[in-house]
């Protein structure tokens, strides 16, 4: 990878540092294009690419949308609980748990490549208020 390509990764990463919450790949380039008019989707997607394979990026698979990492066990898989109402996106490590569900996919015999765990539901702060069921 070029000067340039880690260049375009280091934007895309604080582009999405910034904002606070998940954004999809056109949020990203939409960010970018006013400093670089004629940067292209695919760049961005190559940069997208890079930062999710080292672990600086999570695509969330439900909401076709890209947050930067909130933590520093990039080896690990993380599982991104989604809240429904505000859009917020907790990160979570649980070891464990990817453990044991590598265990019983194995069963079998599939093998596990990568873990996606996404969880969607209410936040505390949306969730104030919510009568038990």
């Amino acid at each position: 990878m070029g000067k340039q390509g880690r260049k375009m990764q280091a934007e895309v990463l604080a582009v999405l540092r910034r904002s606070g919450g998940p954004l999809s790949a056109y949020d990203v380039l939409g960010e970018l294009r006013e400093a670089n008019p004629k940067i292209a989707p695919p760049t961005i997607y190559r940069a997208l690419a890079a930062l999710t394979e080292r672990g600086s990026v999570h695509r969330l698979e439900s909401l076709n949308a890209f947050m930067a990492c909130k933590c520093d066990q990039h080896a690990n898989a993380s599982i991104l609980s989604i809240c429904d109402d505000c859009g917020s996106v907790e990160e979570s490590i649980a070891p464990d748990l990817l453990e044991k569900v590598s265990i019983i996919a194995g069963k079998s015999g599939f093998q596990p490549v990568r873990h996606v765990i996404e969880v969607h539901g209410v936040c505390a702060s949306c969730g104030t208020g919510l009568v038990p069921a």
